[in-house]
Order: structure tokens, then C-alpha cells, then sequence
């Protein structure tokens, strides 16, 4: 979860750097590209492409479908209002990822884990203040795009029960660039990289499969509810970066959203520590 939390700011940074020269589709197509080419390359290295499976390529198109609109979503807000924000909202993720983990997996929905998403929407709502009275396209497409990245979460946890990690991201990049060029058709124009765009939309193929191998890897390791919630502490971090390379402001409530959201992955991890001693008892 520390490799993904800071591929995903990382990737959030070049974005904002190239939203002002290419659509959300052309930066999809393009991070979806360089992905691919990574996990052949690794693959093939390590002789591991013989794990990619066929067997359940509807549940993965559904995964990458769901994941390619959320992540358009969130390029799309990037672009339109502060990286605090977008994360803020965002990170709504981990609470859908905690109902929806004990309807669908059937994961125990503990006091601790209602207790960490519930403060750790507290302190994302006390951090990023969204002005609800007035909401602007940036704020409507950040709080869809945490919908449609619970809902993949979701449909990886299923997957990682079955499927390799380097099956799951092959689907990933491949599924996506084929939606990503199907979108750059029905564009009336498409604006190819540059030598200035370029090495950021490198850095995005390459953060974007590094944290989603991370975030994988995470979901194979432990139950989703437990897991998601690390991923507030990356709202902090990019609070940071925004003030560092974009001069976004920050005050005193984002250091007591910070320390609310540290206080409920502590409890988070203190509860998931205790359910598995109890489970190994």
C-alpha cells in the first residue's frame, strides 16, 4: 500500500501537468499503452506470461470498464479543481469498498471498520470543505469516479482469489487501451505526444501499473476493508505536493483532517490485527 499510495500521487501529479494538452482519452490510451508494453517486457523476463488465463474474461472486462470510467473521471477532475480535493473526494472509495466488500465478498463488517470509514470520511470532509450548495462539474466527476473505483476494487478482490497478478494487470492494460482507442476514434481530433508531454505520459503508464501491481498485490494479501483504508494516508501526501509544485493553499483543517484520517487507519490496522489473531486462535 505505500508503493501505491505514492504511484497514485505521482501519477495524479503528471496528469495535472498534461491535462491542459490531452483529453482524458488520449491520456488513458497512452497510459494503457506504456502498461501494457511494461507487463510483456516483465512477463516475458520472467517467463510468467503463461499465467495469463482466458477463463474469465467477462468478469474482467467488467472490471476494466468500470475502472476505465472512474479513472476518466478522475483525470477529468484533476484538471478542474485542487489534487486536495480530488483525493478527498476520492477517498469516499474505501467506505463503498466497505459496504459493498460485506455484500458482495462476504467480509465481516466490524466495529473498527466502521469506526476507521466513518473517521476517515470525517476528516476528508474536514479537510477538503466541498461547497455542496454549489457544485461544480470537477467536485460531481471526483465523487463518481470513487463509485466506479469501489466497484473495481471490488470486482479485483474477486479476481485475485482466482487469477494471477500478472493476468489481472495484463487484462488491465490491454482491455484499456482497446477502450481508449475505440474513444480517440470518435474524438473529432487527437493531439499526440510531445517533448514536453511525453516523459509525464511515460511516467503515468508506468506509475499507473506500478500502483495498480501494488494495490493487487495488497487485495491478495489481506481483506479489502482492511487494506482500502491505508490509502487515506496518501490525502496528507498529495496536500503536500499540491503546496510544493502548484501553490494550493494549506491551513490548519487540512492538519486536522490529516490527523483524523491517521487516527482511523490506526484503528483500522489495530482491528484487522486483532481479527486475525482471533482468526488464528
Amino acid at each position: 500500500m505505500c508503493g501505491s499510495i505514492s504511484s497514485f500521487s505521482a501519477m495524479a501529479v503528471a496528469g495535472r501537468y498534461v491535462s491542459a494538452v490531452h483529453s482524458t482519452f488520449e491520456i488513458m490510451a497512452f497510459r494503457s499503452l506504456v502498461g501494457l508494453i511494461i507487463v510483456l517486457g516483465l512477463a516475458s523476463a520472467s517467463r510468467r506470461l503463461g499465467e495469463v488465463r482466458r477463463n474469465r474474461l467477462k468478469q474482467h472486462f467488467f472490471r476494466n470498464l468500470f475502472h476505465f470510467t472512474g479513472q476518466n473521471l478522475w483525470f477529468f477532475a484533476l484538471a478542474s479543481i485542487p489534487l486536495a480535493q480530488v483525493f478527498a473526494l476520492e477517498f469516499t472509495t474505501p467506505v463503498w469498498v466497505i459496504l459493498l466488500s460485506f455484500a458482495f465478498l462476504g467480509e465481516r463488517l466490524t466495529g473498527s471498520k466502521i469506526i476507521a470509514a466513518g473517521l476517515g470520511f470525517l476528516g476528508i470532509l474536514v479537510v477538503a470543505r466541498p461547497d455542496f450548495g454549489s457544485l461544480e462539474p470537477g467536485l460531481i466527476t471526483a465523487a463518481m469516479s470513487a463509485i466506479f473505483f469501489a466497484a473495481t476494487i471490488i470486482m479485483t478482490k474477486a479476481l485475485t482469489r482466482h487469477e494471477s497478478i500478472v493476468s489481472i494487470l495484463f487484462w488491465l492494460t490491454l482491455f484499456q487501451l482497446g477502450f481508449g482507442f475505440v474513444a480517440l476514434v470518435l474524438q473529432p481530433s487527437v493531439t499526440w505526444p510531445t517533448l514536453a508531454t511525453l516523459p509525464w505520459l511515460l511516467v503515468i503508464g508506468a506509475a499507473g501499473l506500478l500502483a495498480h501491481y501494488c494495490l493487487t498485490t495488497a487485495l491478495s494479501l489481506a481483506p479489502a476493508s482492511f487494506v482500502m483504508p491505508i490509502d487515506f494516508a496518501r490525502l496528507p501526501l498529495i496536500v503536500i505536493i499540491g503546496a510544493i509544485l502548484f501553490g494550493e493553499r494549506a491551513d490548519v483543517f487540512i492538519l486536522l483532517g490529516g490527523g483524523i484520517i491517521i487516527l482511523a487507519n490506526w484503528i483500522n490496522i489495530r482491528g484487522g490485527k486483532r481479527q486475525a489473531r482471533q482468526i488464528a486462535g
